[in-house]
């Protein structure tokens, strides 16, 4: 095999259950973008001896044509030592780190797996549920029930990244998010549609290119009107028109995952925060002079 045409195996080890080590370790991999991975989740190591046992497996990948990369994030001493031991290179993000804090806080830290995506915080967690129950039932433009309620209200054409976005707002940040598909009847003018048209201060647009929408849809819907660049080009030139006649914010989701999505929309929100308070404070100001 070719040094261009290998995949090199990565492994993320956890003894809870690996998000961690996945999101750490791609965003290292992420700086490869030539390189082939083969990636591998190894979650709930319960002890020294399945750690033994993943060991003897990595071991074994080792000793083959590719020598393997491994994650891990066990939080567990003893595990923690049983895999360092094996003959594949580690990457230990949690003994590189917890040192270092536990030396700037004076104090060692509990170690337990469970702390790392336990429920912790109990109120916190039932609100990051209620978000996904509101977010799920106004997926899509589903109800419009309550709308008052709504963190967000994202507004695009069909396929261009409402759903996973707002699903992300929701389990991440406990956002209420309500997603609105703009259907030709929509685009037809520049007035918001009449469900979100007072809400217009908690509005985000989303866009893409003519060439993804068309390909997403056909996916969906092989060779139909609907997928055809003509009608994604239509679509997306009056969304866009929409968005700027009512100054919302867009963002364009062809180049960006739904975590940079995310940030963007949580950014505005923060300015737009900001900008409020200043506003009424200077209200404030101005009727006591």
């Amino acid at each position: 095999m070719g040094e261009d045409e290998r995949v090199v195996p990565v492994f993320f080890l956890s003894d809870s259950t690996g998000i961690s080590a996945e999101t750490m370790g791609n965003a290292l991999l992420l700086q490869f973008p030539d390189v082939s991975f083969e990636r591998t989740t190894i979650p709930f190591i319960s002890g020294v001896e399945h750690a033994a046992e993943v060991v003897q497996m990595l071991d074994q990948v080792a000793a083959g044509p590719v020598m393997p990369l491994v994650f891990c994030t066990a939080a567990d001493d003893e595990v923690r030592r049983v895999l360092a031991a094996t003959e594949a290179p580690l990457i230990d993000f949690f003994d590189m780190h917890m040192s270092r804090v536990e030396s700037v806080l004076g104090q060692r830290g509990v170690r337990h797996a469970a702390k790392l995506h336990g429920v912790g915080d109990i109120k916190r967690y039932n609100a990051r549920m209620a978000a996904v129950e509101f977010t799920i039932e106004h997926d899509d433009g589903q109800s419009v029930r309550a709308l008052d309620k709504a963190d967000v209200i994202l507004l695009a054409p069909s396929r261009c990244g409402k759903t996973p976005t707002s699903m992300y707002l929701a389990l991440k940040h406990g956002f209420y998010v309500a997603n609105y598909p703009l259907v030709d009847e929509d685009l037809e003018d520049t007035a918001l549609p009449r469900p979100v048209a007072e809400y217009a201060d908690r509005c985000f647009g989303l866009v893409t290119t003519v060439d993804r929408l068309s390909r997403v849809r056909n996916e969906r819907r092989p060779g139909s009107r609907y997928a055809s660049p003509e009608q994604c080009r239509w679509e997306l030139r009056r969304a866009k028109e929409l968005f700027e006649a009512h100054r919302l914010p867009v963002i364009d989701s062809a180049a960006k995952s739904v975590e940079e999505i995310s940030t963007l929309i949580l950014q505005t929100k923060k300015h737009r925060a900001r900008n409020a308070a200043a506003a009424r404070l200077s209200t404030r100001t101005s009727s006591s002079t």
